[in-house]
């Protein structure tokens, strides 16, 4: 075994492998006769040699560090390090066709909750066959697609040009990578159900729900931009300028089917967008309510206090005015006294209410 080869051995925690956990390696060709051989493994020993003598294959490799591993598996393989360096690290190139190679990054999606993560996916492509290569904890990406990967190539014509048998391998490679990050979106969706629920819950804490509301928005920008990118390597292959790519017309409406769903699910992601959009605006709208209600307790209650200060001030001016010596008030005058006070009290009272019932500062039906 190579020193490349040994860097892509791997054991299994508990010493055995099952079927809940498909192996790193995984490859399937078909030969110039139309014959079919899969085989999964921890270390890609012999996949170049299967790979080269096939008239059509497909290396699938998982990793648990991309920006490490990949490089060594595409040089493993054949691939030029030029070809490569363009997509590791923090490039931003998703197409790169160099006439003989071709590469291709595309997003895989992952969402737990709302936590929305966009792992590459690298298609590598030679004249007869595909390398993928895609992080370990992206929900077992290609699980189905390794299931039937002979029965997928058994139906590619052996009689056709070898641009069209890798043409039709890539669109369904790239179908099946579409097909689940389409299904994230439901995830997504159930989310944005579930606050609906708590939007017309008047019980509901209303400072959580400005956040809950904004991850959600958040989530859907990061899936939106991973759908975006998609498009732009579809459209990228769509007119199949690339010599690698097929340039019959029937193929290539495959891959404009492709660029059509994947722009079916941003419209979708779009809406659900302009309805969270929504959501915030009727949860503002509750708070400026709110707001609104709890202004209106308090002028009320200043109006109350207006009333009742108005009532105590009037009495309390005419005692302490009554108490001066000027006016030499004796025991006797305590009657007369009493009644100016209550009489004053009672009077001011009703002016004062009747003064904030024309100001309007008074509902005009009290329960």
């Amino acid at each position: 075994m190579s020193e490349l080869q040994t860097n892509f051995v791997h054991k299994p925690l508990n010493g055995t492998e099952t079927e809940a956990f498909p192996k790193r390696w995984f490859y399937v060709a078909t030969s110039a006769s139309g014959a079919t051989t899969k085989r999964d493994a921890e270390s890609p020993e012999g996949f170049a040699d299967i790979v080269c003598q096939s008239a059509l294959a497909w290396v699938d490799f998982r990793t648990d560090n991309f920006d490490k591993d990949a490089p060594v598996a595409a040089k493993l393989l054949g691939f030029s390090d030029q070809l490569i360096a363009s997509f590791v690290g923090e490039s931003r190139i998703t197409y790169q066709d160099f006439d003989t190679e071709m590469g291709l990054k595309l997003p895989s999606i992952q969402v737990r909750f709302l936590d929305v993560k966009p792992h590459p996916l690298l298609l590598l492509l030679k004249k007869n066959f595909i390398l993928t290569v895609h992080p370990t904890n992206v929900d077992r990406r290609f699980g189905r697609l390794r299931r039937y990967a002979e029965t997928v190539l058994r139906k590619i014509p052996t009689g056709i040009s070898d641009q069209d048998k890798l043409t039709m391998l890539l669109v369904r490679i790239i179908d099946e990578n579409n097909e689940r990050n389409f299904e994230h979106l439901r995830e997504i969706e159930e989310r944005g159900d579930e606050l609906n629920e708590h939007l017309i819950d008047p019980k509901a804490m209303r400072d959580t729900l400005g956040p809950q509301i904004y991850g959600m928005k958040h989530a859907l920008l990061i899936y939106l931009d991973s759908l975006w990118e998609t498009v732009n390597v579809v459209h990228a292959l769509r007119y199949g300028d690339a010599e690698l790519i097929t340039d019959d017309p029937k193929l290539l409406e495959r891959i404009g089917i492709l660029s059509s769903e994947v722009n079916t699910q941003i419209g979708l992601a779009e809406h659900m967008s302009d309805v969270l959009a929504s959501g915030l605006e009727v949860l503002q709208s509750i708070y400026n309510n709110q707001l609104q209600a709890l202004n209106n307790r308090l002028a009320l209650v200043m109006t109350y206090l207006t009333i009742i200060g108005t009532a105590v001030l009037v009495p309390n001016t005419l005692a302490t005015v009554l108490s001066n010596s000027a006016f030499d008030l004796e025991p006797s005058d305590k009657g007369w006294y009493i009644v100016l006070l209550v009489v004053s009290t009672v009077v001011s009272t009703a002016f004062a209410w009747l003064w904030a019932k024309r100001a309007g500062w008074l509902p005009r039906r009290m329960d």
